[in-house]
């Protein structure tokens, strides 16, 4: 059972105190909330309405994906273990329809495999349970912050060598060739391309990328970090480089 702040009036009054994520054409975030268990889901939905983000709510597999067919959400939470089938199987089906919705997955199980499946399997975040209604807000709205309508993230174009990226269209290429990142990769290569030839510690890119401090788990950098050396180094000169002891820095090839 998630942990809840005996106050709820402060809670709000933090809450307040944090920018507001919304569309860009400032409508309310669509959430879609994928588990089987009432009372979490009453919990969570409170939570994220404390957010002003709307909360639509499934229980099985199936009714998830009816449900996000119908009313395409911003993101996702989803629970991997349901009546109907696993977590897994249904984000393979929704990566059908859009490759770019963040998912979070919900899980009860807390070894190191099971995460690294849910997240190559397409999942960009997750979460153990019990756990803490502030992380789980905390961890959304690093998915959500690149729908923020700021002058600062829109129609902005970022080069670094032959690669480049696209802010309000989020598309990437090198070299000509389109390359398609998830959500949380392309905030990551975002983040390199902001600070070209500049040394990234793994905790300032949880920071940013992320959003919270990750409890210790930079690993979770290392993971997306060799995700995008997949995509953009792949087959040409490598442009995100190690810094041993430190963390990684992104330079164009030529120098």
């Amino acid at each position: 059972m998630p942990d809840l702040v005996a106050d709820s009036g402060r809670r709000r009054a933090v809450l307040a105190k944090l920018p507001r994520i919304h569309r860009p054409d400032g409508s309310p975030v669509k959430v879609l909330l994928v588990d089987d268990e009432p009372a979490l889901t009453n919990l969570v939905s409170l939570a994220l309405g404390y957010e002003g983000w709307l909360v639509d709510t499934a229980a099985t597999g199936r009714e998830a994906i009816e449900r996000y067919r119908a009313d395409r959400p911003d993101v996702v939470v989803l629970d991997v273990m349901l009546p109907d089938t696993d977590g897994l199987s249904v984000l393979r089906t929704l990566r059908q329809y859009d490759d770019g919705t963040p998912v979070l997955f919900l899980t009860a199980r807390d070894s190191v495999d099971d995460r690294i499946i849910g997240l190559t399997a397409g999942g960009d975040d997750y979460m153990t349970k019990p756990f803490n209604l502030e992380e789980l807000v905390a961890r959304l709205r690093g998915l959500l912050r690149r729908l923020a309508n700021t002058a600062e993230e829109s129609d902005e174009r970022l080069v670094v060598g032959d690669l480049w990226l696209d802010e309000s269209s989020y598309e990437v290429q090198r070299g000509g060739e389109v390359i398609n990142l998830t959500s949380t990769e392309f905030e990551l290569l975002r983040h390199f391309m902001r600070n070209p030839r500049r040394v990234l510690t793994r905790a300032q890119i949880l920071d940013r990328v992320w959003n919270y401090d990750f409890a210790g788990k930079a690993s979770i950098v290392d993971l997306y970090v060799s995700y995008l050396r997949k995509k953009i180094d792949a087959d040409r000169p490598p442009m995100i480089h190690t810094v041993r002891g430190v963390g990684y820095l992104l330079r164009s090839s030529d120098g």
